[in-house]
């Protein structure tokens, strides 16, 4: 009985692409954040606006550098 290879279920090309679009959204998101931190007074800000922007860029930022570093053939 042989086993079956281990493949990805996204395509290896696809890789760089993923990469930039998850990198630029979440550098986006990063900017907004800070923006939003600069901008609003103490009073008015948000604990959860900043705890969903906040997560969100970093889920973003966190994929995008883990297709960057498989795109460069860094295989985690």
């Amino acid at each position: 009985m042989s086993g079956k290879p281990i493949a990805s279920p996204i395509p290896e090309v696809w890789y760089p692409t993923l990469s930039f679009f998850m990198l630029s959204v979440g550098l986006a998101l990063t900017a907004f954040f800070f923006i939003y931190e600069a901008t609003t007074s103490r009073k008015n800000r948000s604990l959860s606006m900043e705890l969903i922007t906040g997560t969100f860029a970093s889920i973003f930022l966190g994929f995008g550098s883990l297709f960057l570093l498989l795109a460069c053939g860094v295989y985690v």
